[in-house]
């Protein structure tokens, strides 16, 4: 499939709200205050942005960070459109942060992973503007979106108190995730690695070394104090496949991580299976961000 071709579908599977909301619930019914394009960094003088729902009624204080990638793709489409993939969470009472990264071909995997740290570090440090609580965010997201997901599971760290930067001296951890098809060892997917797929070559941020993709693959760092992740993986799945989540959840198994691992009969879109894999989401972060 040509590049534009799979840019066009991750966006539409990530931004459309063709992923875990049928058409017929695209349409908003939570009221929400959207505050688009809040700047959490800035890179080569271009901004890093977020845009944010909030519920106007009934926010239940907890937040779901949105990892808006696809194939490390991350566009701008205005909030208005994206906000109805974005009901189901709204409707719980979640406040939603749609985290755009550096996006590919530009920037790469690298970009991507500290972006989206530094998001985090942003979202916490801002937590009572938003009127969120620090230690209930969550952060979700679809294929790539999931990838960078288990790198905040799995890498989350404390922060660097001595940083001049004031965003850098707050946490990168999240309480829980959620990530739904991610490739959890990118040492088999990018271009110079055998195991490497060839649809893998429409995907400019794959084309980096084995031994670089080691410092981004999520199963690398599994470690005690990983936050409890749930990966939903399609058996279909010919992009990503299930093997990705069965690893990750091999490692949380085999470590004590908190975990979930849920293999759904369908392909890469969970197609046919969206609203079984939307139920899990919330069950998910019904139970790990609710309040203590």
């Amino acid at each position: 499939m040509p590049l534009r071709s799979f840019q066009s579908f991750f966006i539409a599977l990530v931004l459309c709200g063709s992923f875990l909301v049928s058409s017929s619930t695209v349409i908003a019914q939570t009221p929400v205050n959207i505050t688009p394009d809040v700047v959490y960094g800035h890179k080569d003088g271009l901004a890093m942005t977020i845009d944010v729902f909030q519920p106007k009624e009934k926010a239940n204080g907890a937040a779901i960070a949105f990892m808006v990638s696809g194939g490390w793709f991350s566009r701008w489409t205005p909030p208005e459109q994206a906000r109805g993939f974005f009901e189901p969470y709204l409707g719980a009472g979640y406040t939603v942060f749609a985290v755009r990264h550096g996006s590919s071909p530009r920037y790469g995997i690298p970009d991507a992973v500290a972006d989206v740290r530094r998001a985090i570090r942003f979202i916490r440090l801002h937590a009572k503007d938003y009127n969120v609580d620090e230690d209930r965010i969550g952060a979700m997201g679809m294929s790539a979106g999931g990838h960078l997901s288990l790198m905040l599971a799995t890498t989350g760290d404390d922060g660097d108190s001595n940083a001049s930067d004031p965003i850098l001296r707050v946490s990168s951890r999240v309480a829980a995730v959620a990530a739904l098809v991610p490739p959890s060892d990118l040492r088999v997917a990018v271009w110079e690695a055998e195991e490497s797929l060839p649809a893998y070559r429409n995907f400019p941020a794959l084309e980096m070394s084995v031994k670089e993709a080691a410092k981004y693959s999520p199963l690398v760092f599994v470690t005690t104090d990983d936050a409890p992740s749930l990966v939903i993986s399609g058996t279909k799945d010919t992009l990503v496949p299930p093997k990705h989540g069965k690893w990750i959840a091999d490692a949380f198994q085999e470590i004590g991580v908190t975990h979930k691992l849920i293999l759904l009969d369908a392909n890469h879109g969970l197609q046919g299976k969206q609203t079984e894999a939307f139920a899990a989401v919330l069950e998910w972060f019904g139970e790990y961000l609710k309040k203590n």
